[in-house]
């Protein structure tokens, strides 16, 4: 059996939450980006260890995409992007935040809640990370090989799109749609 709770942040708690990423920026200020990651990958590896509640490792889990996002070398994520993701990450690197994560089932909650806030926020750098990783499999599983050379993915990518269109074009002109033909 399974059960769904939902509960709603007012402005006045995503307020209280940015407050608290802000500080936990602040203190991460003098640790590296490596140093950042390492405590966010920590995170995850003492979730699983302790077998948090699944609504809980189910957020925190994706924090490995964030973490896989800064250190893909193909994806050479932007300079201000980069900064945006590491400064999420710095949030989990004080296992004495909101709610102490040694708290038994519930220490990771507010970890989980921040997740929310953060995938939110970085939705836009996530959904294009995961369109990258997918079409980056697709071509390597196409060519058989673990990397592509810019002149290739561009005209493979070029390839895939030019197909879809013939594809659409050849439909439209199967179907029943009113057609108008200009030249």
């Amino acid at each position: 059996m399974t059960m769904r709770i939902t509960f709603d942040l007012s402005e006045r708690d995503i307020q209280h939450f940015k407050r608290i990423s802000k500080n936990a920026k602040a203190l991460a200020k003098g640790a590296s980006e490596n140093e950042i990651i390492a405590a966010a990958e920590k995170l995850l590896n003492d979730v699983k260890a302790t077998k948090a509640p699944d609504f809980i490792s189910e957020r925190l889990n994706r924090l490995q995409s964030l973490i896989d996002m800064v250190r893909d070398a193909d994806w050479k994520l932007g300079a201000p992007e980069r900064e945006r993701v590491v400064a999420a990450l710095a949030y989990f690197c004080d296992p004495e935040d909101v709610i102490p994560d040694a708290t038994p089932g519930f220490g990771f909650l507010d970890d989980a809640i921040m997740v929310e806030l953060i995938t939110t926020e970085l939705k836009n750098e996530i959904e294009a990370y995961t369109d990258f990783r997918e079409y980056r499999d697709r071509e390597n599983h196409r060519t058989g090989r673990a990397s592509a050379s810019r002149d290739e993915w561009l005209e493979n990518r070029r390839k895939d799109l030019f197909e879809r269109m013939r594809r659409r074009n050849k439909r439209d002109r199967s179907g029943s749609r009113v057609r108008v033909r200009l030249f």
